[in-house]
């Protein structure tokens, strides 16, 4: 599996809130969430509880999309990534994978009943105007399920 690029890797790492969009019959939402990223499955995780809004959407349609931004007002150094990807509950040794990894960085997270998620991204596009005013950063994966690198 080809990984996305450094760079992307690179910011996705160095932040820890996503913005979720999901949607079911025509009806969008949006929430905020702490998230780790596992390199390997190029997946990211969070917590969330079932009765959410958002949760129950996406146990409806699997299909979300995303967003991790770096916020600034100065035009030079904005930074972002906005994703596609299919969000499932994690079971088996995926689980006590994810179950580690976010604990590791969250560990107020063993003091709640905490229902993990992972989204496993399918796009990533971003944008990074320190390389140039608008400067895209693309990642797909490609529909025999193999991993590309793109750039605009």
């Amino acid at each position: 599996m080809n990984a996305p690029e450094k760079r992307i890797v690179d910011f996705i790492n160095k932040h820890h809130v996503l913005t979720l969009a999901t949607s079911f019959e025509e009806e969008p939402w949006c929430a905020n969430c702490f998230y780790v990223y596992l390199p390997e499955e190029n997946s990211l995780v969070f917590t969330s509880d079932f009765d959410t809004k958002h949760i129950q959407q996406a146990s409806h349609n699997i299909y979300v999309a995303g967003s991790i931004v770096l916020e600034t007002s100065v035009l030079g150094k904005i930074q972002g990534v906005q994703f596609q990807g299919i969000i499932s509950e994690p079971k088996g040794e995926f689980l006590d994978k994810v179950k580690l990894t976010y604990l590791k960085r969250f560990p107020i997270a063993m003091l709640m009943d905490t229902h993990l998620w992972a989204i496993d991204l399918t796009f990533i596009k971003m944008t990074d105007n320190r390389l140039g005013f608008g400067k895209k950063l693309i990642w797909k994966k490609d529909l025999l399920f193999q991993n590309i690198n793109l750039q605009n």
